[in-house]
């Protein structure tokens, strides 16, 4: 059997058996995402480091001691307990983040930006396009943006979403409009061209 074949469920299982490269590729599988999720919250390498340890330190922990039972959401359950422990890392802190909301038109950037890419530069100003919309993420509120990067980047479900944040699926669908929206708002503030 292919490794990317293989499901999370099975490397736990073959983990649990002895086989400690298992455990290795699950965590190579999920890692990019995870730690792309704590650093766009945290916004501090060395802090999102420490809390990527942390998270999977609890993950095999929790493995080895056989109380893993989120059966096919790995992933998910990976993302909470590091959404659990950015909490717990901004309550001891005293820096929980606000959240701002805004009503208006429903509106979704992501389906503003061109993604063909025919040419260097054609590529090059999709990359530009990319870094002006993740610098404006960068000033929405902390529920919207963990909300719009779990959707967009973690390609997780709203269901899966309430879950990780412990809200209700109405709420983080709220906290996406309102991202949505506040990052039509900052685009027409910047004056930002979405296509190429």
């Amino acid at each position: 059997m292919k490794a990317h074949a293989i499901t999370d469920r099975e490397l736990i299982s073959r983990y649990l058996q002895g086989d400690h490269a298992s455990l290795e590729k699950l965590i190579n599988r999920h890692q990019n995402r995870v730690y792309a999720y704590i650093l766009m919250i945290v916004k501090n390498k060395e802090l999102a480091d420490d809390l990527f340890q942390d998270t999977f330190i609890k993950v095999i922990n929790t493995i080895r001691a056989g109380s893993y039972n989120e059966e096919g959401k790995f992933l998910q359950w990976v993302m909470r307990i590091a959404h659990n422990l950015i909490i717990d890392h901004f309550r001891k802190s005293n820096r929980i983040p606000v959240i701002n909301n805004n009503k208006n038109d429903e509106f979704d950037i992501f389906d503003t930006i061109n993604i063909m890419e025919h040419s260097i530069e054609d590529r090059l100003i999709t990359d530009q396009i990319h870094k002006d919309v993740r610098k404006l993420i960068e000033l929405l509120p902390a529920e919207q943006r963990e909300v719009l990067y779990m959707r967009h980047y973690a390609e997780m479900s709203f269901k899966d979403i309430a879950e990780v944040t412990n809200v209700s699926i109405n709420t983080a669908l709220g906290r996406m409009r309102y991202a949505l929206i506040n990052l039509r708002k900052l685009i027409a503030e910047k004056n930002i061209i979405l296509t190429n």
